[in-house]
C-alpha cells in the first residue's frame, strides 16, 4: 500500500506545484470576425479501375451479413471537383477513411479532411467526422474543425449522393459544407 501512496503524493504535489500554475498568457494571434461560408461540390469515391481513389484496408468477417458490410473500412482520397463530372475542375481532395458501422443498414463513420488545393483556400482544411446513413436522401455530418484559413472551424455538411454505380461501387456525392470561421 505505501508503494502506490507515495507516486500518488508526489503525483498530486506537482500538479499543485506554483511552476504549473502559470497565469494564461494572451492569444498569439488574433481572430477577426466570425463569418459563415458555403461551399458546393462533388466527392467522387472511385473503386474501379487502375487508379482507384477509395480501397478496402478492412474487409468483414466472414459471418457478417453482405447486407450492411458491418466491419469495411476503405482508406480515401477522393477528388473534389467543381462540377459532378470527373473532369471538372479540381477544388481540392477528400483524405481519410470511412467505415460501416452499422449492423441493421448501410451506416457510415466518416473522418475525412477536405483539402483544399485552389484559390483563397488553397492549404487550408476542414474536418469531418460524423455518421453518413447513406440510403438517405441528405444526410448531414458536424465539421469538428479546420487548419489554415479555417482556424477553430465549426459548421455542418450535407451530402447527397448524385449517382452510384452498385458494379464497380463508384460513387459522385454532392456536399453542400456551410462553416463558421474566422
Amino acid at each position: 500500500m505505501a508503494h502506490f501512496l507515495l507516486p500518488f503524493t508526489l503525483s498530486l504535489l506537482s500538479l499543485t506545484s506554483p511552476a504549473t500554475t502559470k497565469p494564461a498568457t494572451t492569444t498569439p494571434f488574433k481572430l477577426g470576425a466570425e463569418k459563415l461560408s458555403h461551399f458546393q461540390f462533388y466527392w467522387h469515391d472511385i473503386q474501379s479501375g487502375s487508379n482507384p481513389t477509395s480501397i478496402g484496408i478492412v474487409k468483414p468477417p466472414p459471418n457478417t451479413p453482405a447486407a450492411t458490410g458491418f466491419g469495411t473500412v476503405n482508406m480515401i482520397d477522393d477528388p473534389l471537383t467543381e462540377k459532378p463530372e470527373n473532369s471538372s475542375q479540381m477544388l481540392g481532395r477528400a483524405q481519410g477513411f470511412y467505415g460501416l458501422a452499422s449492423q441493421e443498414e448501410m451506416g457510415l463513420i466518416m473522418v475525412m479532411n477536405f483539402v483544399f488545393m485552389t484559390g483563397r483556400y488553397n492549404g487550408s482544411t476542414l474536418t469531418v467526422l460524423g455518421r453518413n446513413p447513406v440510403a438517405q436522401k441528405v444526410r448531414e455530418m458536424p465539421v469538428i474543425g479546420g487548419t489554415g484559413l479555417f482556424r477553430f472551424a465549426r459548421g455542418y455538411v450535407q451530402a447527397s449522393t448524385y449517382s452510384l454505380n452498385m458494379q464497380t461501387r463508384d460513387a459522385v456525392v454532392k456536399y453542400n459544407v456551410y462553416v463558421l470561421h474566422y
